[in-house]
């Protein structure tokens, strides 16, 4: 039933009726609207940055599986944009909201303006303005549509004002209601074409190595269930980006790793001789395929996507599968028959076994400072069952991606898609959107620099999460390209200024935040201060002192 309400109200009313629990901002936006949303229990969450509270949307978004929303001012539209690459590189469905001078005052100098659409034009899906009061029923369905469609991606609304309140006082009369696909994404969940299941289940029975690959869509559209289920009946060995690392147990029959440039060997070795290849919800990035190498030039490919500008982008004569990728996983395991692939199912275990054996030997070192290998391995052992695990870009995600190992499947992966600083204000993001799991961030301290103010946002809304700080007070992987750099030169005496830090006490900065703060020097001390963090009932920093500069060992990928 229409009512009569302003603008504000309309907007809260909106967010709710998209099932929305948290708005992350940074003063002054909406306010109007944001008294509003007290009498709808939507969390107001204020952050310290415009690109700290595009994350906690988007950790939220990935995490809970439905938009997140985040909005700044008008002149905090630039910082805000900043933050909407991860997401949009994520397949993330994120609202940004900004505020923008009214149409009188632009192209005039107005104070603290700058054209935003074009801010916005490589990092969304969607843009517009409300420019009337009248528009904004309408453009808030059709930002929630836009981000929930197709690959997930972030949108962005300018609204009328500074702050973005010039409309939100005006009254007008609305039926207020949302379109219950668009809470949540993936929107719409199509089923596969009877004839492209067909040519699939054709190439399938013809292979004598396939191999399954894994990705963000597969664990977008809930297809763990599914991808076990055609993995058993075809008898394929499966691999997965950092992206689908929760998708499959680590000690899964079938499981061969984690694949790409941030992947094992063992994974890369094994796609490297498949004569068949499914994608299972993959945009075949550089990252992915290790350059488009893997698979090698003319392997038959089978492509499932949501998408399907995504199917056969960067593998031609590709068999497409345009599906929801759950629903396509189980309608191909009816469609093959049964398969026995035992020798080439031994020929990939042995890459995982050789892999293993080299890979503990790191993740059991005593070394002081630690060695990331080994706290990959004690974190593995403490990683409570139910535990979210969000890692940030960079040797944070080639560390746990590749060496904490995944034991249980309620245990959950998230890491940047390739913003350094992601991770901790993800995190918070990931927390709001799953109140009662643990949250477990792992950065390394370049990356905690971005954002450890943070921390009083977190304290102040009783965010409670656990950050690991891989700490050895430098920016380690660039080192590997800058000693190349540097070959040659006679004097490489100043040579960290370009990728060392200062030693900084990070728990002694948590502590002074009123968070709890616990170093660890010795890795035989972590499961401890695991401990305690986890029975702490506020936010927690554990900064463990790791070796200077360690280089990630880089994975085995075909010349």
């Amino acid at each position: 039933m229409a009512e009569k309400m302003t603008g504000a109200r309309l907007f809260a009313r909106m967010l709710q009726a998209y099932g929305v629990t948290h708005v992350f901002f940074m003063d002054a936006v909406l306010r109007r609207a944001l008294a509003e949303m007290e009498d709808f229990a939507i969390a107001r969450v204020l952050g310290h940055s415009e690109k700290a509270v595009a994350y906690m949307a988007d950790g939220y978004a990935r995490v809970s599986g439905r938009p997140g929303v985040c909005m700044a001012q008008s002149v905090g539209a630039a910082n805000l944009a900043a933050g909407m690459q991860d997401p949009y590189l994520g397949h993330s469905a994120v609202v940004a909201i900004t505020g923008r001078h009214v149409a009188a005052f632009q192209d005039r100098n107005a104070y603290q303006e700058v054209q935003h659409a074009p801010l916005y034009q490589a990092v969304t899906k969607f843009h517009a303005s409300i420019e009337v009061l009248e528009q904004m029923h309408h453009l808030i369905r059709q930002a929630f549509r836009e981000a929930t469609t197709g690959t997930p991606r972030p949108v962005h609304l300018d609204m009328a004002g500074f702050t973005g309140d010039a409309i939100t006082p005006l009254e007008g009369t609305f039926d207020v209601h949302a379109d219950e696909a668009h809470t949540r994404y993936p929107a719409f969940r199509p089923g596969p074409d009877p004839e492209a299941l067909q040519r699939a289940a054709a190439a399938i029975r013809k292979a004598s190595r396939p191999v399954i690959i894994a990705d963000r869509g597969a664990v977008i559209c809930g297809a763990r269930d599914a991808l076990a289920k055609f993995a058993e009946k075809v008898q394929s060995p499966v691999v997965v980006t950092l992206d689908a690392k929760d998708i499959i147990l680590e000690d899964d029959p079938l499981f061969r790793g984690s694949v790409g440039l941030y992947g094992r060997g063992c994974a890369n070795h094994v796609v490297a001789e498949a004569d068949l290849v499914v994608f299972a919800g993959s945009n075949t990035s550089d990252h992915t395929t290790a350059n488009w190498k893997m698979p090698k030039e003319g392997t038959p490919v089978i492509h499932i996507d949501l998408d399907p500008v995504e199917i056969g982008r960067n593998y031609p004569n590709t068999i497409g599968i345009q599906a929801d990728v759950r629903a396509a996983l189980d309608a191909l395991a009816g469609a093959c028959t049964p398969a026995k692939r035992e020798e080439w199912l031994t020929r990939t275990k042995g890459f995982v076994d050789d892999w293993r054996f080299e890979a503990e030997k790191a993740r059991s070192s005593d070394q002081m400072p630690i060695r990331p290998e080994r706290l990959c391995k004690e974190l593995t052992e403490v990683l409570p069952k139910d535990a979210i695990l969000i890692a940030d870009t960079g040797y944070a995600a080639l560390w746990t991606g590749t060496l904490v190992y995944l034991r249980h499947a309620t245990q959950r992966y998230f890491r940047a898609a390739g913003s350094l600083g992601w991770s901790f204000p993800a995190s918070l993001g990931a927390k709001c959107a799953a109140p009662d799991t643990p949250v477990i961030c792992f950065c390394g301290d370049g990356g905690f620099y971005y954002h450890f103010p943070e921390l009083e946002t977190a304290r102040r809304r009783d965010i409670k999460t656990i950050t690991i700080v891989n700490n050895n007070h430098c920016l380690s992987q660039g080192l590997r390209n800058l000693n190349i750099a540097y070959q040659g030169r006679a004097d490489q005496s100043r040579k960290g200024e370009c990728f060392e830090y200062r030693e900084t006490d990070f728990a002694a900065l948590a502590r002074d935040l009123d968070c709890v703060g616990y170093t660890v020097e010795k890795p035989q001390d972590f499961r401890k201060a695991f401990e305690e963090a986890m029975a702490s009932k506020l936010p927690a920093v554990i900064d463990c002192k790791t070796e200077f500069a360690v280089q990630a060992p880089l994975p085995w990928v075909p010349n």
